[in-house]
């Protein structure tokens, strides 16, 4: 008999659609390519070649998804890299860096503050606007364009799961100033102003994918940028251009999955269709936290992440509630939902392939636990 699936929250590795899975598992198997009769294609995906012609076929499919249901710009060139966002934070600067200019960094979070963390080993480092000091419960404003004129570039983190904020658009800063972009927590899940963006990155891990593999799109001018100082070879985004992510071996599963990923949003109509799904799903959560009186949205109004809830319960004993309130809901098939240290409480991780009915069980759980509270 089978059992029925968990709801899962989790932060990341997160839910991946079913449909997805099963063809994914499909080709676990066999990959059995439309109108492919070469070898590789009867074998597992986990044991092709990444110069066989029947993987170079899947690996363009996801760039021209990546161009078409993403909507990344033609100007730019799509990279599968490896090593997570984490290793991008290294090689934004490493890269994008100009002599005698900073880079500069709007803080919102623990990621973004990670990748200042690892530019300021680099060479000088700005933060021209933060939301530290109310532990990160709002998208700071825009600062002034003269704080970051003279920038090597200025990077943002567009939604930020631990706190459960979120950019509402992109901001439109110019030309001069190449804008940056951690989109890992919600990259695909709306339109948002995607074509403002001069270099974006994605782990695939939340909307995407697998862990292991990253997407990184880089406009062309700053690909042929000559970095500052000593680049390593496999830290370039040159070398990787140049060899259209085949340099060295990529994450041929992880690739499968991102196009898999990618073509059952395109049936639902892309990032247009996903955002009208993510807003109705987010909305009906946030309206039973704002009415409730037991728990209360950490993130405030104008800044709240579609991707990431989060809140916490009061009450004289908040803790105690909140241990009650997490048990019961494992109980009732919820998986994931304990927040973050830095917030505390709880954080349901709505992402793209998080389905509707879901939330409507979890709204109903959560009204119900209120009640007998």
């Amino acid at each position: 008999m089978t059992r029925p699936r968990p709801h899962n929250v989790s932060a990341g590795p997160a839910i991946l659609p079913v449909e997805v899975l099963e063809r994914t598992a499909e080709a676990i198997r066999e990959l059995d390519l439309p109108g492919d009769t070469s070898l590789e294609s009867r074998l597992s995906i986990l044991e092709i070649s990444h110069r066989s012609a029947a993987f170079q076929t899947i690996h363009d499919a996801a760039i021209d998804l990546c161009h078409e249901v993403l909507e990344i710009p033609r100007s730019h060139k799509v990279l599968f890299l490896q090593g997570g966002a984490s290793t991008q934070f290294a090689m934004v600067p490493m890269n994008l860096r100009r002599a005698d200019r900073p880079a500069c960094y709007i803080e919102t979070g623990v990621w973004s503050k990670k990748a200042i963390t690892e530019s300021k080993m680099l060479g000088e480092t700005k933060v021209v606007a933060s939301s530290a000091a109310t532990n990160h419960d709002h998208i700071p404003a825009m600062p002034a364009p003269e704080t970051y004129a003279n920038a090597s570039y200025l990077h943002i983190t567009s939604n930020n799961t631990i706190y459960g904020t979120e950019w509402d658009q992109l901001p439109e800063i110019g030309s001069d100033v190449p804008l940056v972009v951690d989109l890992s927590s919600n990259v695909g899940s709306r339109k948002m102003g995607i074509e403002r963006v001069a270099l974006g990155y994605a782990g695939a891990q939340k909307n995407l994918g697998p862990s292991g593999v990253t997407v990184v799109f880089v406009r062309e001018d700053l690909i042929a940028r000559e970095p500052v100082g000593v680049v390593p070879t496999m830290l370039r985004y040159s070398t990787h251009a140049a060899e259209n992510s085949l340099y060295n071996t990529p994450n041929t599963f992880g690739i499968l999955v991102l196009r898999n990923v990618l073509q059952w949003m395109k049936g639902i109509g892309g990032v247009a269709g996903m955002g009208a799904i993510n807003e109705s799903k987010a909305e009906k959560l946030y309206a039973l936290l704002d009415a409730s009186s037991l728990y209360r949205a950490h993130a405030k109004v104008g800044s709240r992440s579609r991707m990431n809830v989060t809140w916490t319960l009061g009450g004289s004993d908040a803790d105690g509630a909140t241990k009650r309130f997490l048990a019961a809901a494992e109980a009732q098939g919820f998986c994931g939902l304990k927040g973050h240290r830095s917030v505390g409480g709880c954080r349901a991780s709505i992402y793209n392939a998080f389905p509707e009915s879901g939330i409507d069980a979890l709204c109903e759980f959560m009204r119900e636990f209120e009640r007998k509270a």
